[in-house]
Order: structure tokens, then sequence, then C-alpha cells
């Protein structure tokens, strides 16, 4: 009776300690009304489009143009950056390369994904992709470790006829993130996600005083804390079943010292 009384209690924490891992199981970035993504890009780090995760983002420029956006990525995620350009229909051989830094203008090596690619002449498209690392909520300062906050995506030709030198050419630009969960998680955070500033403002109506404006983009749901992830649930899991073990195991034990009975008379 003991024994079955343990089991369930032990199976009602299950049940709420896996709760909270099943209602964060959620994507992290869903995709959002094409209608509202951007459709021009910045032309360096400080004039970078600001584009969400999930966005469809486009922008028209020339062959030979530096493009860029940046986006939000938090704690544990593993964005997958991707990006389309359409090339006229005459054309020599071009390369064209995609590069992602992050909030310090770190360039953020790709774990795989065509991030150069060469266009044979006459190709209408090229495609390249970026896999980044996951992001860590806190890293050793001589580390090169992702970090929460903006990352800016720079597109742009590495090799181009001079031929070819300004010609008019289409892109689009698309980032997802897969959430790792707590097998990503570490020990630690940032106080602050690494989001620069990105304009200046008065703050008076005299213009007496002026200061930098942080960048609007942040993940949905806002910024994590950084110290939950479903580890402390398989922790609580794990500190659970051993609870039940050593129930189970001593009712066994004690069960099996108790002298037999022997019936009056004998």
């Amino acid at each position: 009776m003991r024994i079955n009384r343990a089991l369930s209690t032990a199976l009602l924490l299950l049940g709420l300690a896996a709760a909270p891992a099943a209602a964060d199981s959620s994507p992290s970035a869903s995709p959002s009304d094409d209608g509202g993504a951007p459709k021009t890009a910045g032309t360096s780090f400080r004039t970078a489009t600001e584009i969400e995760q999930g966005q469809d983002a486009t922008a028209n420029g020339s062959a030979g143009d530096y493009l860029y956006w940046s986006f939000p990525a938090d704690a544990e995620q593993r964005p997958t950056v991707k990006a389309t350009v359409k090339l006229p229909e005459t054309h020599a051989s071009q390369t064209w390369r995609i590069d992602v830094y992050d909030g310090l203008r770190r360039r953020q090596a790709c774990q795989w994904g065509a991030q150069t690619r060469t266009a044979a002449a006459g190709t209408p498209t090229v495609e390249l992709a970026c896999v980044l690392r996951t992001v860590r909520a806190w890293s050793e300062p001589w580390a090169n470790d992702p970090l929460p906050g903006t990352y800016y995506v720079r597109l742009t030709v590495v090799n181009l006829p001079t031929s070819d030198l300004g010609v008019p050419v289409g892109a689009s630009v698309r980032v997802d993130s897969k959430d790792m969960g707590g097998a990503a998680a570490v020990d630690g955070s940032l106080s602050e996600p690494l989001v620069p500033g990105v304009a200046v403002t008065s703050q008076k109506d005299d213009d007496s005083e002026r200061g930098a404006v942080l960048s609007a983009i942040e993940p949905e749901g806002g910024w994590s804390s950084g110290w939950w992830s479903d580890r402390w649930v398989w922790t609580g899991i794990g500190a659970v079943l051993a609870a039940l073990a050593g129930i189970g195991g001593y009712t066994l034990t004690r069960g099996s010292g108790r002298p037999s009975r022997v019936p009056p008379g004998a």
C-alpha cells in the first residue's frame, strides 16, 4: 500500500515537473505577416535594416553594394540565416557571400551551410545559408562564443567582373532559429544583451542633452532571464526517481528482514 502511494506521488510530481517543459516547447520564432517585412537594406552596420526572425525581408540594390540587416537572437537559440540573390538575365560569373556578425561586430563562423557560392553566367538566382553556433547566455571574455543580442547580416559579391559592376540585383533574407533547450544552458548570464546604440535623439526640448537610442528589436516575449531552462526540469525528475528508488529499496529490504511467524503450538 505504501509503495502504491509513493508511486502515485512520484507520478504526480513528474507531471508537474514536465508541465513547464511542455509550455516552453513552442518554436522560438514564428513567421510574421510579410506585409510588414522591410523592403530595403542598410549599407553599413549603423544603418542596418532591423528585421524580426521569421520575416522575409527584401531589398533592391546594385552589384558591388554591401547590404546589411540586423536581427535579435537570444540564449539557447541556433539561428539559421538564408539569403537569395536574383541576378539579371545576362551577367558573367559572380561569387556572392553572406557574413554574420554579433553585437560587438565580431564575425561569427558558420557551423555549416553554403556561405559562399558562385553563380555561373546566366544563372538567375544564387542561394546562400549560414547556420550559426548556439547562442550562449554567458561566456568567457576571451571566447568568441555567440552571445544574446543584435546580430548583423552582410550580403555582398566578392568576385565581380568590371562589366557587371552596378547592374541591378534583388535580395531576400530570412532568419529562423531552433530552440536548443537546456542542453545549451550555461551557469550565468549577461546583465544586458549586446544591443548597440543605433541612433541619437534629443532628450529635452532645447536639445541641450542627447543620448543613444538602443535597437528596438528583441525576441518574441522579451529577452530571457538566463537562469531558467528545462535542465531544471530533468534535474527535478532525476531527484524524484532517486527518491522513489530509495523508498522502494528501503521497503524491500525491510520486508525481507522480518522474521517468519511461527504458528502457536508448533
